[in-house]
């Protein structure tokens, strides 16, 4: 059974009790990736890693038999470029007990985790890992499956077995939690200007805003 409740202050993430699994992220995934754009998946599974990296939040990457699906993407690789991946066999990545000891050794027990394909590769660990007394939470816009019904059906299979589903976005708010804590403000802010999306525009916005006096023009009015 898993550690904390699912309610209250608690159950919330914090950057010192998460522990981040990014698997498979590789090219013979992304070709039957059906139920998201792929640019989607990578522009989020990038910002989900950089968001790790700037909180020092520790960080497992694992791949599938590599030499035949190909390694990791180069975007991701880049985010941790001495980190080598651990590449399985096991389709569960849980039950290859190099990948559950790295996450042992980190003593955290928040697991946050994301992956291709939300169906197998990330719905098999998430539900074991439950059962190992991890409180297990999926980066579903980080995910995808080879329909969106497949993606949809492992998110409500997750979610009957204790999973918590969440987004990169939340995930940042969570880790962040207060805009006092300025040791992460900045590279929190660069991170989502380069992949929020929308948020980042608005971000840039009020940047542009601060450099010029308080109003686009320029002059204070």
């Amino acid at each position: 059974m898993t550690r904390t409740a699912k309610t209250g202050l608690e159950a919330l993430l914090t950057p010192e009790e998460s522990v981040l699994v990014l698997i498979d992220h590789q090219p013979y995934q992304f070709t039957n990736l059906q139920s998201h754009d792929s640019t989607v998946i990578v522009n989020n599974v990038v910002g989900l890693a950089k968001l790790a990296k700037a909180f020092g939040v520790p960080t497992v990457l694992t791949t599938v038999i590599e030499e035949r699906g190909g390694c990791l993407i180069k975007a991701l690789q880049d985010v941790f470029p001495e980190q080598k991946p651990i590449n399985r066999t096991f389709i569960n990545t849980w039950e290859d007990r190099r990948v559950v000891d790295a996450v042992a050794e980190t003593g955290r027990k928040k697991l946050v985790i994301a992956g291709l394909w939300t169906e197998i590769c990330v719905a098999m660990p998430a539900i074991q890992a439950l059962g190992d007394g991890y409180d297990v939470f999926v980066v579903t816009d980080a995910c995808g499956g080879v329909s969106a019904e497949a993606h949809d059906m492992a998110v409500r299979r997750m979610e009957q077995a204790g999973v918590v589903p969440i987004t990169w976005m939340a995930v940042s708010g969570e880790w962040q939690r207060d805009w006092a804590r300025e040791a992460t403000v900045a590279e929190l802010a660069e991170i989502v200007q380069e992949h929020g999306g929308a948020s980042g525009i608005a971000y840039a916005w009020e940047l542009q805003l601060l450099a010029t006096g308080g109003t686009a023009a320029g002059k204070v009015q």
